[in-house]
This record gives C-alpha cells, structure tokens and sequence, in this order.
C-alpha cells in the first residue's frame, strides 16, 4: 500500500518561496506521476504541476514559471519548489499518484490511485 505524506506548508508573504515536501512510503514511485492540486475552500482539486517517470513535468498556467515540481532519484520523496507566491496560491497542497509506471501527466483528480492528506499554504499580501 502506497501512502503519500505531506510537509512544508506554512504562512508565508507574498513574494516570498517555500518548498513542500512528499514522502513516499510502502513504494517507490520512482517510474511513477506524480502530481500535486490544490485546494481551497468549496473549491474542488486544481492540478499544479506534475513529473511522469521519464522525469517530464507539466504545470498549471497560473503557477508556470514560478512553480517547480521534482524528485529524488529513489523516487521516495517529490518536491514543489514555490516561488513569488501570490495570495491567490492560499490552498492545501495534496500530492498523488499513478499506479500504473509511465503513465501520462493528466490534470483530473480522479485519474490518480493514490493521495496525502495535504498541507495548508496562506500567503498574506
């Protein structure tokens, strides 16, 4: 059973970065996408970015060029680097995963097998 387990949510200012932070455990999703959505209040899992096994990544328009999704060569731990944060990033953070190896970075929620619990970033303006 893969479990999904995420860190470095906090309260930041705008502008500033931050980098959260999913540990892998029961697996490795090192041939694995992963992807990480957001979400925040009455609004349903927004895609942010995501890595497929070949190391591809994908983005949300609204995050490119400020967000960056990576992993460890183990495939045990990916990353959201999160930089010049603006008010409207506020959301829980989720990361998720395929089960199937290669399968392609895709935005629906519902695509994904496995999730975390998520973590809480605020960005104050």
């Amino acid at each position: 059973q893969v479990q999904l387990v995420e860190s470095g949510g906090r309260l930041v200012q705008a502008g500033d970065s931050l980098r959260l932070s999913c540990t892998v455990s029961g697996r490795t999703l090192s041939t694995s996408t992963v992807a990480w959505f957001r979400q925040s209040p009455g609004k349903v899992h927004g895609f942010v970015a995501g890595i497929d096994g070949h190391g591809r990544t994908d983005y949300a328009y609204s995050v490119k060029g400020r967000f960056s999704i990576s992993r460890d060569n183990d495939g045990k731990t990916f990353y959201l680097q999160l930089n010049n944060v603006k008010p409207e990033d506020t959301a829980d953070y989720h990361c998720a995963a395929r089960a199937e190896n290669f399968a392609l970075i895709v935005m629906e929620p519902g695509r994904y097998d496995y999730w975390g619990r998520g973590t809480q970033v605020t960005v104050s303006s």
